[in-house]
């Protein structure tokens, strides 16, 4: 790691060890039945976010393959997540192959070799026009293109768009060669978005922002939490090619998508009749219900960072 790095991630873990602090002694304060659950939920997010500080510094401290293969591990549980919860048929088995053995390694591939044209249409050209091809060739035509658009937007959500984040590492901006900053950038306005929206939501929130989708989403804890989001953002200008206003609009535009991100994923899991993608992190649900917002914010702010600053 470059000295930024450790400064970076020292910073993080100092928040952290705040952050533990104040839910152990809320946890031995608070007594109500409501105020219990809440100071639990704050200490489960808590939880995970350790363990995914731990991940991450591990992957930065050797590189960028190690980086890409975190991330394909994290597709892989996260693509699988997606279609355990969601109805499938035998008839599908070979589509779904391709897609965890085929699309998953070869769309990390590309980021490690920087291919960049391919990687851009591998997914949603090949992966798209080829899935159904395994599909029709088992003759089944009932809910053929319900079953094979619940495989195509599960690899293109769990695998094309999170594979965004470590794609930033291949971008060329002149000028700007600490890569892995941007990635750090992105991940903390993401995770530090989604915190400080829960905690505005429950100091603050009144109105729903949907209601039937998501009831914890409110507009307070948006507006509060992802302008205190944005603001941190800008104020880590000077790790990244942004001008402090640049960063500010650059990490709002992170807030925005992240939070439609996790709506939609919402969504999804209540049209499933799922509270949580899954059960690998313990108390706070699967791999899939940390990256929603990732997989909406990751691609909108590649984009945004190549055609403004990019070569």
């Amino acid at each position: 790691m470059s000295d930024t790095m450790i400064l970076l991630f020292g910073g993080v873990v100092a928040i952290l060890l705040f952050a533990s602090t104040v839910g152990f002694i809320l946890s031995r304060r608070v007594t109500s039945e409501s105020g219990r659950a809440t100071v639990d939920n704050l200490n489960a997010r808590i939880k995970a976010w350790w363990l995914m500080i731990a991940i991450f510094a591990v992957a930065f401290a050797f590189g960028k393959i190690v980086t890409v293969v975190l991330f394909a591990l994290v597709s892989f549980y996260c693509l699988r997540e997606f279609l355990s919860i969601s109805p499938g048929r035998a008839e599908d088995h070979a589509a779904i192959v391709w897609a965890f053995y085929i699309f998953i390694p070869l769309q990390y591939w590309l980021i490690a070799v920087e291919w960049r044209t391919l990687f851009a249409i591998a997914i949603p050209v090949w992966a798209f026009l080829w899935l159904p091809v395994m599909s029709v060739l088992k003759g089944e035509t009932e809910d053929f293109l319900q079953r094979n658009a619940r495989i195509q937007w599960a690899l293109m959500l769990t695998v094309f768009c999170i594979s965004h984040a470590p794609a930033l590492l291949i971008l060329d901006i002149p000028g700007f060669e600490e890569n892995f900053l941007l990635l750090f950038f992105l991940i903390t306005v993401v995770q530090l978005s989604d915190v400080l929206q829960y905690v505005f939501g429950k100091i603050f929130g009144r109105r729903k922002v949907a209601p039937r989708v998501s009831p914890a989403k409110t507009w307070e804890g948006l507006v509060g939490g992802g302008l205190t989001a944005s603001a941190v953002g800008a104020g880590l200008w000077w790790i990244t090619p942004f001008a402090p206003w640049q960063a500010a609009l650059m990490a709002l535009a992170i807030v925005v998508a992240g939070f439609v991100g996790g709506l939609v994923l919402s969504a999804v899991k209540r049209s499933l009749g799922a509270k949580d993608w899954g059960t690998m992190i313990e108390g706070h649900g699967g791999a899939m219900d940390r990256m929603d917002s990732v997989s909406f914010a990751a691609p909108v702010f590649f984009h945004l960072t190549n055609y403004f600053f990019g070569a």
